[in-house]
């Protein structure tokens, strides 16, 4: 049985989705991607995002086309840019992925970073879309402690359903200050690139924790993450052996002695860090 993360509100979506970062944007891959990305739904991993920036566009009317007979099983998430995130812009914007996503609505639209436009025009956007029935829940992406802070003293912040942020092995920053807001509040984060893009080391410790519960690497890097409740995940797989691989992920049962040689090769912050992008 698939895990699942309970949003603010009490609806319950699954932990390991599906990233789309860089796909539908070449012909000749599409083929390939399409039968990845509904594997992974077959699989149990129906929590799927996107962004209006992937492949300007791109990335969503390709997931249009691979969710096709699908859409109604999946919690779709998409972001707006932030020269979009103003109260008129943001309603354009979704409208324009809704299109493309062939769909009529977004179960969670997210600011895809801090711009010049204050958070209360955001927001009021984002609850206009919630009324027509456009978008379910909203939520923001790369926001650090000082701008969730900043949300929650704007009227309406604490709608906020998720962070997306840059959270893996190597990129521990979050657990200082910001996993531990997030959890205060129920929110959850959700989890981009937490393979580093598959450029994560997987020879040594990796490596040697994998051969000890007969998986990959990749696998158990992932399952660190899982390892929190509050966590979404959300890997990319462009094949679907790395769709199966990543699925295989939730199966994986780390140990005391697991988390503290991975505690030694990629130590938890001692202090506070600025958040990382990608």
């Amino acid at each position: 049985m698939s895990s699942k993360v309970v949003l603010p509100g009490g609806e319950k979506v699954p932990q390991l989705g599906i990233g789309t970062w860089m796909m539908g944007e070449r012909a000749s891959a599409r083929k390939e991607e399409i039968e990845s990305v509904r594997l992974g739904v077959e699989l149990g991993m129906k929590l799927v995002d996107t962004a209006e920036m992937y492949g300007e566009g791109a990335c969503e009317s390709f997931l249009g086309e691979a969710l096709a007979g699908l859409r109604d099983e999946v919690f779709l998430v998409s972001k707006v840019y932030p020269h979009n995130a103003s109260r008129a812009g943001v309603i354009a914007a979704c409208e324009r992925s809704l299109k493309r996503l062939n769909t009529d609505r977004l179960d969670l639209y997210l600011l895809h970073w801090r711009g010049g436009t204050p958070l209360a025009e955001t927001i009021i956007g984002f609850e206009h879309l919630k009324t027509e029935g456009k978008i379910r829940h909203w939520g923001v992406s790369n926001f650090d402690t000082d701008d969730m802070n900043e949300l929650y003293e704007t009227p309406g912040g604490e709608g906020c359903a998720v962070n997306q942020v840059l959270y893996n092995l190597t990129r521990r920053g979050p657990e200082f200050d910001l996993l531990p807001w997030l959890e205060e509040q129920a929110i959850p984060l959700m989890a981009y690139s937490p393979i580093e893009q598959g450029r994560i080391k997987t020879s040594g410790v990796l490596a040697e924790i994998a051969a000890r519960h007969s998986v990959t690497p990749f696998q158990v890097a992932l399952a660190w993450v899982l390892r929190n409740p509050n966590n979404i995940v959300i890997p990319k797989a462009s094949r679907p052996a790395h769709m199966r691989e990543n699925a295989g992920a939730r199966e994986v049962k780390l140990d005391t002695q697991d988390f503290a040689a991975l505690d030694a090769a990629f130590p938890p912050p001692s202090r506070k860090r600025s958040l990382e992008m990608l």
